[in-house]
């Protein structure tokens, strides 16, 4: 409903959406256009992922995964940007903390693009840990460094890891066992949510990174594990971009078969092509010495 919009968006903002919304459409922001009706589809979309965290926080399901549209994770309080309107996520975890169902959240946003919307919307809150793995100055093009580690009491409780054009399955697997992994059992959360994009994989037209749906499976083996140790194995995934209608299914299955236990598999058609253009040691040893600097700035 509106007030749990309005717990993370403006009044004003909310209502010139809707007000647009109910003519022609319309761009509020940057990149976020959106036709008659966009009002009511983005609010179904926050909604669902709402009702995703909630079930798992309730008991009612252990894991959860939100297949929301539009995604969430650039739009500010506000102002919407990159195809976002509504942060599907911020508005998820804020209605679980007025029914206290949690205290501690984190966010884990994998998407290619850095989450700078949920990092501006918790940046001075240290009971929201939010982690984006992204491609360095991709979009948005001036956010998303390791350097911005949060404000006030929220300081360190923002991690941003800005990775090389043309990282893959080693370097994304890589930095979810180094940097990630230890930051979420030091915070010890209730639950972790994930802002879950597929458009790191290698064939996506709006990244230039090399993960495979593998890559995918893999990420998520490591946060279930996490999760089953340290908050009683509640995950929730909201999806987030993605923009390969070849190859977002075949990553999605990854993530679903791995977080169901489902043992129907399917054979992803891009394996061979997308590992077949991993990087070389040279490019691999370079990400290393890039996380140990990570490891140096966040645990020392």
């Amino acid at each position: 409903g509106k007030k749990d919009l309005l717990r993370v968006h403006t009044e004003e903002y909310v209502e010139r959406f809707s007000s647009l919304s109910k003519s022609d459409g319309g761009n509020l922001g940057y990149l976020a256009p959106f036709g008659p009706g966009g009002f009511e589809i983005a609010c179904r979309s926050s909604g669902l992922t709402l009702k995703a965290l909630e079930a798992v926080l309730t008991g009612d399901i252990e894991n959860s995964y939100a297949l929301a549209r539009p995604p969430g994770h650039h739009c500010l309080a506000d102002f919407p940007n990159g195809f976002c309107l509504l942060n599907n996520i911020a508005i998820a975890i804020c209605s679980a903390k007025a029914k206290k169902l949690a205290k501690k959240f984190v966010v884990v946003d994998w998407d290619v693009h850095h989450g700078n919307g949920t990092e501006t919307i918790f940046y001075a809150d240290p009971n929201v840990l939010t982690i984006s793995i992204h491609q360095e100055r991709n979009y948005p093009l001036d956010s998303g460094f390791i350097e911005d580690r949060g404000s006030g009491k929220g300081t360190g409780f923002n991690l941003n890891i800005p990775l090389p054009p043309g990282s893959g399955h080693k370097a994304y697997t890589q930095a979810m066992a180094r940097l990630i992994i230890p930051s979420i059992k030091n915070f010890s959360p209730d639950v972790i949510i994930v802002a879950c994009g597929f458009d790191a994989s290698g064939v996506d037209p709006l990244g230039r990174m090399l993960c495979g749906s593998e890559t995918f499976r893999e990420l998520t083996k490591q946060l279930m594990e996490v999760a089953d140790s340290h908050c009683d194995g509640r995950l929730v995934m909201s999806h987030e971009g993605g923009y390969s209608e070849l190859h977002v299914p075949f990553c999605a299955h990854a993530v679903i078969q791995e977080m169901s236990g489902s043992d129907i598999k399917v054979n992803d058609p891009l394996v061979k092509r997308i590992n077949g253009q991993q990087p070389n040691k040279h490019f691999n040893d370079l990400v290393d010495e890039l996380l140990k600097g990570f490891e140096r700035t966040i645990f020392s």
